[in-house]
């Protein structure tokens, strides 16, 4: 597509990945420029506009998220995936984090335009998150060579079933900070209150929730209509950007705020997850894995209030305003965590042309 055309078009799959939805790209298909790709993002998205009235989104961060997808040339990759938030309300595309969600449907989209040949069976797809730098394996189901989204497999936040769609996450320590804990603590406190500043995948601040005045188990609605908790949150959101070496966040995705407290229906840990300015619906993938992570850690809030099972295989169920998401957790003999899978599901919505 020429980047001067004023009403540009370009092929376009659109996914359901996990929680979440959006716009998968191959990346020939998208400007080279990153600011003409971004103003053409922001445009098919119709942001910012609270509604999104005049473009594909759907008025929520969770479904304003596009996956470039390339081709790899890196030894032992398959495609090289670049995710990209588009705010709803301000003009802002960023890539300062990943998405797991959105990572579920990069598999399917990757065999779909023949990016990786189909097993028949199953196909194993490695794919290296530009974002942070860090790879994860997808599990896709591929009988007869074509990809599958039918099955058993369940996932809260999302009605009905689909085929499973596993994701082994390793090395994801310190993917945006430079270190699992920035700052070399299990526990800091700022404005006065007690958090973990953690990045295993995604860069989280975890706190307890009765620390800021909720009990950790109101809905989404409420949080979203509690200014002055939001108010609060982001006022340590602010704080600790420096801290995280993630610069100044003001305009930034990162880091997300999550607010422990502990499990009420058999799991690990209760959060409520801000992305960070409005309450998410669930959690995020990796926000989940950051959480798990910190729930492991002598000395944490989320350590406080969480139930651990035994032995060095860890499953970590984290509960969240819709459901539940299963962290498995596998740990090194000193406790620290050395790979984290979850199970996630993908569909294919639309395939086809977006218009700017």
């Amino acid at each position: 597509m020429s980047d001067s055309v004023p009403h540009a078009s370009a092929r376009v799959m659109w996914m359901r990945g996990g929680t979440s939805k959006g716009g998968y790209f191959l990346g020939e298909d998208l400007p080279a420029d990153a600011a003409a790709r971004d103003a053409f993002l922001l445009r098919i998205m119709g942001s910012p506009d609270p509604r999104q009235i005049d473009g594909m989104g759907g008025a929520d961060p969770l479904t304003s998220k596009v996956a470039v997808v390339r081709k790899s040339q890196r030894e032992g990759v398959d495609v090289d995936y670049l995710f990209l938030q588009v705010f709803v309300d301000q003009a802002i595309v960023s890539d300062a984090q990943n998405c797991g969600n959105i990572l579920a449907g990069v598999g399917p989209f990757a065999i779909e335009r023949g990016l990786v040949a189909a097993r028949d069976g199953e196909t194993r797809v490695a794919i290296f998150m530009e974002n942070t730098g860090q790879i994860a394996i997808a599990t896709v189901e591929t009988p007869g060579g074509r990809v599958c989204y039918d099955g058993e497999a369940k996932i809260d936040g999302v009605p009905g079933s689909a085929a499973p769609i596993p994701l082994e996450f390793r090395d994801t320590a310190g993917s945006s900070c430079g270190a699992l804990l920035p700052t070399g603590n299990a526990c800091d406190e700022v404005e006065g209150v007690r958090v973990t500043l953690i990045d295993n995948g995604m860069p989280c601040v975890v706190m307890k929730a009765q620390d800021v005045g909720i009990s950790g188990y109101e809905d989404r609605e409420t949080l979203d209509n509690d200014l002055g908790l939001k108010a609060r949150i982001e006022a340590i959101r602010l704080a600790v950007g420096e801290r995280m070496n993630l610069g100044d966040v003001r305009e930034k995705s990162v880091p997300k705020m999550m607010l422990v407290a502990p499990p009420r229906n058999g799991g690990a840990v209760t959060v409520r997850s801000f992305i960070p300015h409005r309450a998410h619906a669930s959690i995020g993938v990796l926000g989940a894995v950051s959480v798990a992570t910190a729930c492991l850690i002598d000395g944490s809030p989320a350590a406080e209030v969480a139930s651990i099972p035994r032995g060095r295989r860890k499953t970590l169920s984290v509960e969240h305003p819709t459901g539940e998401t299963t962290c498995v957790m596998e740990l090194d003999e000193s406790g620290a965590v050395t790979s984290a899978a979850m199970l996630r599901t993908a569909r294919k919505l639309m395939d086809g042309e977006v218009f700017a």
